[in-house]
């Protein structure tokens, strides 16, 4: 199990989650929340997001968000795989290397 997004400011974040209902409050909460209402374009905006944030309409909010600030948010629903040195440790990764497509024969 587990969630995560990537909000694609200049400086990228990554948000990490044990699920996509919980990733969605937390990008509620970190990201659509932190917006200063003095930079949203038009009342009507800002209302539709902070209707969607009470209303726990997380997803909209987000939209919202997204169409405000033109920022792209990727959002996977699906574990992230984190590697270790006991997964992957420094022989079996030369061993692996050599066995790889890159160093197939017929090139």
């Amino acid at each position: 199990m587990g969630a995560y997004a990537v909000v694609r400011e200049e400086d990228p974040k990554v948000y990490i989650a044990e699920s996509a209902e919980v990733l969605s409050r937390v990008l509620a909460l970190q990201v659509v929340a932190q917006l200063p209402a003095v930079t949203v374009r038009s009342p009507a905006r800002l209302e539709e997001m902070r209707s969607a944030l009470l209303e726990e309409r997380w997803g909209d909010a987000l939209v919202a968000w997204i169409e405000e600030t033109d920022t792209p948010v990727d959002v996977y629903d699906e574990a992230l795989t984190v590697w270790t040195n006991d997964a992957l440790d420094a022989d079996q990764a030369s061993m692996e290397i050599r066995v790889a497509p890159l160093f197939a024969s017929g090139a």
